[in-house]
């Protein structure tokens, strides 16, 4: 059974609770989506914990590629990466080599979708649908980087799938998303509870961006 996990955003409280629920339900294996740890409250230690997983295949998200091509057209994250270190040490250039999809018994796993790390589907179809598929059908297309947990049809054939967040949920239940890929191929959805407050108050010591995201952890939306 495969555990996916996508956007922990360094919430090593949450991830702990994840891996232990995906532990006791048989999980043998792990599919980690991007946006690991940057600049977090436990951005070293989120990436050690999970090296430590067994049978774990890893893609970038765009946490990880901004570790070195910093989203020059977005100065407001510019300026709280400059403000805030990335926590990560010599792991920040082999986070950034990571690849950027990968397909396992037929299911396709990307950070935001096949075109890009940061266009991600939304829950309902829209227009940008077939654009952001990138030519991919027939096929199920799994994905993260809005933290919205929904599963729906796309176009072309396709199946879209979006586990949620691991750390940082905006659907507004504030429990830890992830999902299950079962051995006979459907996926299962998850929702954890942890210790939601303890996470906030240490974002709230980070500078930059650290008390929007702790009002965004205690309300599981933005």
């Amino acid at each position: 059974m495969l555990a996916v996990l996508y956007d922990i955003h360094g919430n090593l409280v949450a991830l702990e609770e994840v891996l232990k629920d995906a532990e006791a339900a048989g999980a043998d294996a792990y599919l980690l989506g991007g946006d690991f740890g940057t600049a977090s409250p436990w951005p070293l230690e989120t990436v050690e914990r999970l090296r430590a997983l067994p049978n774990a295949t890893w893609i970038r998200g765009n946490g990880e590629r901004w570790l070195r091509e910093p989203p020059t057209d977005r100065p407001e994250v510019m300026a709280a990466l400059e403000e805030l270190d990335s926590g990560l040490g010599t792991e920040e250039g082999w986070l950034y080599s990571l690849q950027a999809q990968f397909e396992l018994d037929g299911v396709l796993y990307v950070h935001g979708s096949p075109l890009s790390d940061v266009d991600s589907f939304p829950p309902e179809p829209g227009d940008d649908d077939e654009r952001m598929l990138n030519g991919v059908r027939d096929k199920t297309v799994v994905f993260g980087h809005s933290h919205l947990q929904f599963k729906r049809p796309g176009p072309n054939g396709t199946i879209l799938i979006n586990p949620g967040s691991a750390g940082m949920p905006l659907d507004g239940d504030v429990r830890a998303a992830y999902a299950l890929r079962h051995d006979g191929g459907e996926f299962e959805f998850r929702r954890i509870e942890y210790d939601v407050e303890r996470v906030a108050r240490a974002w709230e010591q980070l500078p930059g961006w650290g008390k929007l995201v702790a009002q965004r952890i205690r309300n599981g939306s933005d």
